[in-house]
């Protein structure tokens, strides 16, 4: 029971860690989706792709070093499997805001709200079951 305990215990800080993680990592992607397209006039669909990985990159080292604690080097097989995941999370983020915001109308920055909450489940359940192991 006492091992049970610990193992939740372990499961919520992560979850929390990974929530503060993510809250940077979306202020980040947010941010520069809004400047990107309101002050340098790039597309919402190219500026959300930059944003999106700019913000991956700070989310990637975060959740290494801190959430999920992985203190060996990460191998090429590790790192591919990343990239991958983070290659699917970026077509999921595109795919939200593409219809969202050209489809059924809605302000891009609202879509953002949605595709970032779809990605980051995505991006929890997957680190948790490829990265941490």
């Amino acid at each position: 029971m006492k091992e049970l305990l610990k193992k939740h215990e372990k499961l919520v800080k992560q979850i929390l860690k990974f929530g503060v993680v993510g809250g940077g990592a979306f202020l980040i992607d947010y941010s520069i989706l809004y400047v990107l397209t309101e002050f340098v006039g790039i597309h919402y669909l190219i500026s959300s792709v930059i944003s999106f990985i700019i913000s991956l990159i700070f989310n990637y080292i975060l959740s290494i070093y801190w959430v999920f604690d992985v203190t060996k080097k990460q191998t090429a097989k590790e790192i591919i499997i990343f990239v991958i995941l983070s290659v699917i999370g970026l077509g999921i983020n595109q795919i939200v805001m593409y219809v969202g915001s050209d489809l059924l109308q809605i302000y891009y920055m609202i879509t953002k709200l949605v595709a970032t909450f779809i990605v980051m489940v995505w991006n929890f359940v997957t680190r948790k079951i490829f990265i941490e192991k």
